[in-house]
C-alpha cells in the first residue's frame, strides 16, 4: 500500500523594495555614532507555514544606494578603501538557519557577504507581522531584523589614527533592516 505525501506548505514573499531599508551606525572618532542607509532591496522569503525554522530567506543590496547624508563620506565609502563598489556592487545575505526565540522573535544564522568575504551572522528578527492587505489587493508582512559586525572581519579595514588616541573609525557596526514583503 502507498501513502501519497505532499510537499511542505511553503508561502513566497518578495521584499518590496520601496518600503525596505537597511540601516547602519558606527561611531566615529570614538565619540559619535554616524549613521547610514542602503536601498533598493530585493530577495525572497520563502516561509514554510507548517514549521518556521524551515523558512529560508536571501536578500541583496546594492552598495551603491549608500547613503550617510555627506556626499563626499558616501564617495569615499564606495571606493576602494572600503566598499569598492565598482568590484563588489551588492551585499548579500542567505540564511541557513531559523530558530525560534519566542512569539514573533527569531534567530535568523547565514552567510552576509561584504567586500568579497562571506561570514556567517545571526540577525536578532521581530516579526513576521500578521499579513494584511493593501489598497490594491496585495497581501503584505513586514519584519524587522538587527545584529553587529567587526566591519574588519570582511575587509573593510581603512582607517586613520587620530592625535588624541585612537581610530576615526570603530570597527563594530550595528545593523538593523526593516523590511516589507508582498505575497507572490
Amino acid at each position: 500500500m502507498t501513502t501519497a505525501t505532499s510537499a511542505p506548505a511553503t508561502t513566497i514573499w518578495n521584499i518590496d523594495p520601496a518600503h525596505s531599508a537597511a540601516d547602519f551606525k558606527v561611531k566615529h572618532m570614538m565619540i559619535s555614532n554616524v549613521k547610514g542607509s542602503f536601498s533598493g532591496l530585493s530577495g525572497v522569503l520563502t516561509e514554510h507555514t507548517g514549521d518556521s525554522t524551515l523558512s529560508f530567506v536571501e536578500a541583496s543590496i546594492p552598495v551603491g544606494t549608500i547613503a550617510t547624508g555627506d556626499l563626499q563620506r558616501d564617495g569615499h565609502l564606495k571606493s576602494a578603501d572600503f566598499f569598492d563598489a565598482e568590484k563588489y556592487p551588492t551585499l548579500e545575505f542567505k540564511s541557513t538557519k531559523v530558530v525560534r526565540k519566542d512569539e514573533g522573535e527569531y534567530a535568523v544564522t547565514g552567510d552576509l557577504s561584504i567586500h568579497g568575504v562571506t561570514k556567517s551572522v545571526t540577525f536578532a528578527v521581530e516579526g513576521p507581522s500578521a499579513p494584511g492587505k493593501d489598497p490594491w489587493g496585495n497581501t503584505r508582512i513586514g519584519l524587522s531584523a538587527t545584529t553587529k559586525i567587526n566591519r574588519k572581519d570582511f575587509g573593510l579595514a581603512w582607517n586613520a589614527a587620530l592625535e588624541t588616541g585612537g581610530f576615526l573609525v570603530g570597527d563594530e557596526v550595528s545593523i538593523s533592516l526593516d523590511a516589507q514583503f508582498i505575497k507572490a
